[in-house]
């Protein structure tokens, strides 16, 4: 999942041609030519942009779930029917990206030639799994969001581009961006930092793994969470810092219910 999700637009996928079985000229074995989507093609683009105009690196940690899911498990049922939607762990994350992105807002920028533009509000591009591929449309305005809020937005933009109805003004203009390869179950990845966004937060699978607490060894729900950016402007200080306070944010998440 690292890699597909960075720029896909909502242009709706090619039918693949019938490519008719072509033997190869060295050891004749059948062959078939499918011409690439306009989305794959547009995917393919964005991902060499990304790698070719800046200096990447990823930083990693692994964060408790423990307190997060036992949140959900005591308010899922409330929260779905005043809400209309499930309470996942998106909207967690959103909220501790913000957070995180208020404690470190080199983070939350953008390089302009030799000028750092840093963004004093919060688009959060979100990845969304369709059957043509991942598009990362944006929350606007995360910060300003209760959780419910973030996670009906959420919903309607993956609704939205499932039904390939996503417009512009949906992917446009994020100023960050998160990615979840645990829906795939993927337990570790170095995402792709989104086009001109300086960084991008990857989560992964939560896995029941042994860890030592108060020096006695005992099994928790964890997860590896990654950070990818453009090492031009963000420093190890930045990176490691801005992950910190993520997993702080995650493993005592009552901070995120009385933040500003």
């Amino acid at each position: 999942m690292s890699d597909i999700e960075v720029g896909a637009l909502p242009t709706p996928a090619e039918p693949a041609p019938n490519g008719a079985a072509l033997g190869a000229a060295s050891n004749g074995r059948p062959e078939k030519r499918v011409r690439l989507s306009r989305r794959r093609q547009v995917i393919a683009q964005r991902l060499m942009e990304a790698q070719q105009t800046a200096a990447m690196l990823t930083t990693f940690n692994e964060v408790d779930m423990s307190a997060v899911l036992a949140i959900r498990a005591s308010l899922q049922e409330e929260f779905r029917d005043r809400y209309g939607v499930k309470l996942g762990l998106m909207s967690f994350f959103t909220k501790a990206a913000v957070s995180a992105l208020k404690q470190f807002p080199n983070v939350n920028a953008e390089l302009q030639d030799k000028d750092l533009v840093l963004k004093e509000y919060y688009d959060i591009n979100v990845a969304v799994n369709t059957d043509d591929g991942l598009v990362v449309p944006v929350v606007r305005h995360a910060d300003q969001l209760s959780f419910a809020g973030i996670e009906k937005e959420i919903e309607r933009l993956a609704q939205a581009a499932r039904n390939r109805t996503l417009g512009v003004d949906d992917l446009v203009g994020g100023t960050f961006t998160i990615t979840n390869g645990g829906i795939f179950g993927n337990l570790f990845s170095t995402p792709i930092r989104n086009v001109p966004q300086v960084g991008i937060l990857g989560v992964h699978k939560i896995m029941d793994r042994p860890i030592a607490v108060d020096g006695q060894v005992v099994i928790r729900p964890m997860m590896y969470i990654a950070l990818s950016y453009d090492h031009r402007i963000i420093d190890g200080r930045e990176s490691v810092g801005f992950l910190a306070w993520v997993k702080k944010c995650i493993e005592n998440p009552n901070i995120l219910l009385v933040e500003d």
